[in-house]
């Protein structure tokens, strides 16, 4: 039988979802009051021994890189992990979803190698509803994924009530039980503790952030992707735009903002001051700076004129788009996917005006981790353990190939020192590896078929770490930023893109942060500060 959490537990963890979206319309609310969270010991990081990249990475977040697959792979597990026979777990996939389990060859080879069944609700579309609505039935499976990003409020409440604490079994030397949990990173764990207790393995990704690439055909015609102001790069802008023809920049005006904010030295999330209290990255002049030369760059024409436009890469690939935002570094390899022949040059961010140092900033680092269903059974709690130790092996693993790839002959050849999947691999596979890397994974690394792109990202990644700032406020909780701090922020952003095209003044954005600092803003900043960890940095200057 699988442990059952109390139900009161689980309608309490429900409440507090349902509060989020329903407690602003109820009044004034008391001030939330900030848990006394004890220091925790993050687990001990021990790498694994035997991986050796082409190109290694660093712990500022170099990624290792392999030009070519691993001669030889090793293999970091002793046993199947499942050992009950069935386990159970909700997760959502960002590919087309794969057959069901009955039908899949690849689903039943890796239940083979795990020792059981591992029995998955893939969910395609809004992932929230259905995690609130499962957390309400008292039904919950072993494993649910929680996002870090897709407005589940009141984390803190609800993991207390309806998931189990994993700290005793994780903290400093225990996870040391668990080789792969121990070669993720002190980076990756924050994300993963709330209210100073581990909750569960956290799933890195890429600790980079979004980055412009551009294509170098359309840019070769004014010197290149690269400017050494924010004047410039509109004049470059405006000399490669065709009327009618062709667009220096995609449309998604939230992306090109991000990337203007930080040729203009606007911090990343918050900027720490020097007694420690936070300032929004919106409060800042920076920020204002950054928002008058988008309406700038909006008015010269600059951007593709469908707000709309669902075909970016595809018009990057064939120059009608000169540039757009992309998650990372290794988006530099994205437009092959529609030209074969054509790789993206990365803009590295510059100074926008004399005397600005410009930022680049570094993604969360990680996409969420899964907490266990609330049990005290030690052994449930060991075997749950096990499996996220066997999923969240690392490239260069058999316990990789057997999650990511399947099995050789079967789902995937080597050809050429690179993975290929067959027809049955490529049918069967990418639904299920999706939804399997962000329950659980290993930190990532840089392979690429062709090793020419892999060095170039290595190199860009190079280039970008002087610039980079963190987010000071990643792993903390924050009772009002969880409750209200995506509405506000909404409308505070609604605002931003409305100046940006021109339909309403510089003073309606400041009207609206004064309405965001009102209504939640200034608490948010407290509460933050509050928790604001000893070795989080002071904000260095932007100014030379």
């Amino acid at each position: 039988m699988r442990p059952e959490p109390r139900r009161r537990h689980v309608l309490a963890a429900a409440g507090a979802l349902a509060l989020g979206a329903g407690a602003a319309a109820c009044g004034p609310r008391p001030q939330p009051e900030i848990p006394d969270v004890p220091d925790v010991t993050l687990p001990t990081y021990q790498p694994l021994e035997g991986l050796t990249p082409d190109l290694p990475g660093n712990a500022e977040g170099l990624h290792d890189v392999y030009l070519t697959v691993p001669d030889q792979l090793i293999t970091t597990t002793s046993n199947a992990p499942i050992a009950s026979g069935t386990i159970t777990g909700l997760t959502q996939t960002f590919q087309t979803p794969p057959p069901p389990m009955n039908r899949n060859p690849y689903w039943k080879r890796l239940n083979s190698a795990m020792g059981g069944i591992f029995d998955l609700d893939v969910v395609v579309d809004d992932y929230p509803s259905k995690f609130a609505t499962t957390l309400a039935s008292g039904n919950l499976p072993d494993l649910m994924w929680v996002p870090p990003n897709q407005g589940i409020p009141n984390i803190g409440p609800m993991l207390e009530a309806a998931f189990t604490d994993l700290t005793d079994y994780l903290a400093g030397d225990a996870v040391l039980e668990y080789p792969n949990l121990a070669a993720l990173r002190e980076d990756s764990w924050r994300t993963a503790v709330v209210n100073g207790r581990i909750w569960g393995a956290p799933i890195p990704s890429t600790p980079f952030g979004q980055v412009y690439i551009g294509n170098p055909e359309v840019w070769e015609e004014v010197d290149g992707f690269s400017a050494d102001s924010a004047a410039q790069f509109l004049e470059k802008c405006q000399e490669l735009s065709i009327p009618g023809k062709r667009w220096a920049l995609e449309p998604f005006l939230p992306n090109a903002f991000h990337m203007i904010g930080e040729w203009f030295g606007v911090p990343n999330g918050y900027r720490v001051e020097e007694d420690r209290s936070l300032t929004a990255a919106q409060q800042t002049e920076e920020y204002l700076e950054a928002l008058e030369f988008a309406r700038e760059l909006f008015a010269a024409g600059a951007f593709y004129p469908d707000l709309n436009l669902a075909e970016a890469p595809q018009l990057l690939a064939n120059g009608t788009l000169a540039a757009l935002v992309s998650v990372g570094p290794r988006g530099a390899s994205e437009p092959r996917l529609n030209n074969p022949d054509l790789r993206a040059d990365v803009m590295i961010p510059f100074p926008a005006v004399d005397g600005r140092i410009p930022t680049y900033d570094m993604g969360y680092g990680t996409v969420g981790f899964t907490p266990f269903r609330k049990t005290d059974d030690e052994s449930r709690i060991r075997e749950l353990l096990s499996v996220i130790n066997y999923l969240s092996a690392p490239f260069g693993t058999t316990e990789y190939m057997q999650v990511n790839w399947g099995t050789e002959g079967e789902e995937y050849t080597v050809d050429d020192g690179n993975y290929l999947f067959t027809d049955e691999g490529a049918q069967n596979v990418p639904g299920l590896q999706s939804a399997l890397q962000i329950m659980a994974a290993g930190e990532g690394v840089v392979y690429n078929p062709i090793p020419d792109d892999s060095r170039y990202i290595y190199e860009i990644e190079q280039e970008l770490l002087p610039l980079a700032q963190k987010s000071p406020i990643k792993g903390l909780y924050s009772p009002t930023n969880s409750r209200l701090g995506t509405k506000i922020k909404t409308r505070l952003d609604e605002a931003r893109d409305e100046v940006i095209q021109g339909r309403a003044s510089m003073d309606h954005f400041t009207a609206a942060l004064r309405e965001w600092e009102e209504k939640g803003g200034k608490q948010i900043l407290e509460e933050f500060a509050e928790l604001l960890p000893d070795d989080v940095p002071v904000t260095p200057s932007n100014r030379t």
